[in-house]
């Protein structure tokens, strides 16, 4: 063999072993796909294994009455798998997925050719189509009774706030635990509703109210308004999902002259029967910076000083205390420090210590300047006060327990600091009772028969470095004032009707302050001794409450009642709320006739009967409609006064219902004012 021969049969050789191994690939494709493909096919169907992540459900929320305020709902996604065989190798039918659409159409708002449309338009190669999303269980128990092979179900949870924004809380529980919160929902409803009220009325930028057991400094109830409502976290403005309560700092005005009344007279550097002279005109200069009072006052008393709420005469007395004394009794109060709150977001505030102070500091902060604190920590300081001069940290987890019912945390109340002596308080309190007097500067936060304390606060706030006319207005008290058992703080953020605590945040005070004593029998009791009874009842307020939970409160109180209408929240009462029930006087509430789908068999499938909304709070009617599967859209605020469609008509679900409120909303009142 020749070397050209040898060589070209080598070459021939390779050639054929590289043409070999795309004959090999090309058969076992072959084999693969179409000999053996079916058989390997029912193999890897066999043997897959799909990983679905399997995750902890966060604990239940309970207020003080165990009344469930959040939870877990179940929500299902429903999707197909068209290639999936049956036993007897068939895949899914036109008949079957005819069937899937319709029962599918029955529980969405969406007809059965939408569903059919999503099968027909899939990838042909697409083994997992997505038809549905966050069903109820009833839809999922509708579809699996189908049968139908390819089926794919899947479940997933989602937090439910039972009350809608009531008492919207941003610290959870740890998964797998529930957590029992100190909030009484009664309290927190009033509360809630009452700050609306006055917000609304008088067209201030948002409040605040916070109420606390100053014994043991749990907190009954925290609201602020605008609110957000957890069920729909993205249809608010992030603004309104901070806590104003614990998280704004503000120059609290004339609440802070609860430090000065303190200090001075426990450091005797007033006597009662002294008398302070004041200019005619109101006003005096302190080391080049004029200090003024809200109205001339002349000639006063060291009661009437703070009664009248006289920011020339608390500022001579501060001055006679050194400015560290000054500052301990101020700490001493809490301010300038965090509560230590279980809730996230608090901030300190900001208390300067003397040698940052200047010339006027000591004069401008004995009235509320040159100071920042939130609201808490005011609420704190009167809780201190009325509860004999200890300090006490304000909690919101009472206790918290794991899904065997086993308790993880249990809080007690912690006392921080002695803040006063006793004999100190008890002399200073007549003082402050006669702030909410005839003669007082809160006057407007009056109810008869109950003993309350408390101070009127009026700041003006601070824009682009200098003092505006802008105001942030406040009033804080506590009651009974004998016993007290709740403190209670409202504040407005830039009232337009008035700058003054006493005539804006005042009546939101009183009205919240008068509910709450319709729901307890020992300041009844206390508000209306008599030698013939135990205690005169007096009717409660129950307007905007629903109906079950007005009958536990009367219940409570064995108060005979009746209703007109079958369901839904008390619009109207026949006795007005405070007034005496003499003997065994009846209680007739109007309800809202609000009917759910399950409560009418005129009500067709996917539809829903709209309800009469009129006379409702908005806040109501968009719990009520929410709840129905309808779409609020919301004009104004305030009561509702017109509603499209009207009552009785049925709608399909998710569809939108038009509601107006009588009171203007703050943004249409900014553009009437710009225009």
């Amino acid at each position: 063999m020749t070397e050209r021969t040898a060589i070209l049969s080598r070459m021939f050789l390779v050639f054929g072993l590289l043409l070999l191994i795309p004959c090999v690939l090309a058969f076992q494709l072959i084999r693969i796909n179409y000999l053996e493909g079916d058989d390997l096919r029912n193999l890897w169907s066999q043997q897959a294994i799909d990983t679905i992540p399997i995750p902890a459900q966060r604990g239940n929320i309970y207020d003080a009455n165990g009344t469930l305020l959040a939870t877990n709902a179940a929500n299902y996604l429903i999707a197909l798998d068209p290639k999936v065989k049956d036993a007897n190798g068939k895949s899914v039918t036109k008949d079957q997925i005819d069937e899937l659409a319709l029962t599918l159409a029955k529980q969405t708002n969406q007809p059965p050719s939408y569903f059919k449309k999503r099968i027909s338009t899939a990838p042909s190669h697409s083994q997992y189509i997505v038809l549905a999303k966050n069903l109820s269980p009833i839809a999922k128990d509708a579809v699996k009774e189908l049968g139908i092979n390819g089926v794919i179900i899947e479940e997933s949870f989602s937090r439910k706030y039972t009350f809608g924004s009531l008492a919207a809380p941003k610290k959870l529980p740890e998964n797998g635990h529930s957590i029992h919160t100190t909030i009484d929902s009664y309290i927190q409803a009033i509360l809630e509703d009452e700050l609306k009220k006055g917000v609304d009325k008088h067209l201030a930028e948002y409040g605040t109210g916070i109420i606390i057991d100053p014994k043991t400094g749990a907190i009954k109830a925290i609201a602020n308004y605008p609110t957000f409502d957890p069920n729909y976290p993205g249809s608010d403005e992030n603004e309104n999902r901070r806590n104003f309560a614990i998280s704004d700092m503000v120059e609290p005005g004339s609440t802070f002259k609860l430090v000065t009344a303190i200090a001075a007279v426990e450091q005797n550097k007033v006597d009662f029967d002294e008398v302070f002279e004041t200019p005619e005109s109101g006003e005096v200069e302190i080391h080049g910076l004029t200090l003024r009072d809200h109205d001339p006052l002349g000639n006063m008393t060291f009661q009437e000083v703070i009664q009248k709420s006289s920011n020339v005469a608390t500022a001579e007395i501060a001055m006679r205390l050194k400015p560290e004394v000054f500052y301990q009794y101020a700490r001493n109060l809490g301010f300038g420090a965090e509560t230590n709150i279980d809730l996230s977001g608090e901030v300190a505030g900001i208390l300067n210590k003397p040698y940052d102070w200047s010339l006027v500091s000591l004069p401008w902060m004995s009235h509320g300047y040159e100071v920042l604190a939130t609201p808490l920590q005011v609420a704190q300081a009167y809780a201190a006060f009325a509860n004999e001069g200890m300090l006490m940290r304000p909690y919101l987890v009472d206790k918290i327990e794991d899904q065997n019912g086993n308790i993880v945390l249990d809080n007690t109340p912690v006392e921080i600091r002695r803040v006063a002596r006793k004999n100190t308080l008890q002399k200073i309190l007549p003082i402050f009772e006669s702030v909410v007097t005839d003669s007082g500067t809160g006057e407007w936060a009056q109810i008869d028969g109950l003993r309350i304390a408390g101070k009127t606060g009026t700041a003006k706030k601070v824009y682009q470095g200098r003092y505006s006319n802008k105001y942030l207005a406040s009033f804080v008290g506590f009651f009974p004032a004998e016993d007290p058992k709740y403190v209670c703080l409202i504040m407005l953020n830039e009232p337009k009707t008035s700058g003054y605590g006493g005539y804006t945040a005042g009546p939101i005070f009183r009205e919240t302050a008068k509910r709450i004593a319709g729901l307890d029998r020992d300041i009844q009791r206390s508000m209306s001794p008599t030698e013939d009874s135990e205690f005169i009842t007096k009717a409660p307020s129950l307007i905007g409450i629903e109906k079950s939970v007005s009958e536990h409160i009367l219940n409570k109180f064995d108060i005979p009642y009746s209703f007109k209408g079958k369901s839904g929240f008390v619009v109207s009462q026949n006795i007005e709320p405070g007034s005496v029930l003499e003997g065994k006087q009846e209680i007739i509430l109007t309800l809202s006739e609000t009917y759910l789908p399950v409560d009418s068999s005129k009500v067709k499938e996917g539809f829903a009967e709209v309800p009469e909304l009129r006379g409702m709070s908005m806040r109501q009617a968009i719990t009520i409609l929410t709840k129905l599967g309808l779409k609020p859209e919301t004009y104004r605020s305030g009561t509702i006064e017109r509603q499209f469609p009207k009552a009785g008509e049925f709608m399909r679900l998710g569809n939108s219902v038009t509601i107006r409120g009588k009171a203007k909303s703050l943004e249409l009142v900014a553009v009437e004012e710009r225009d």
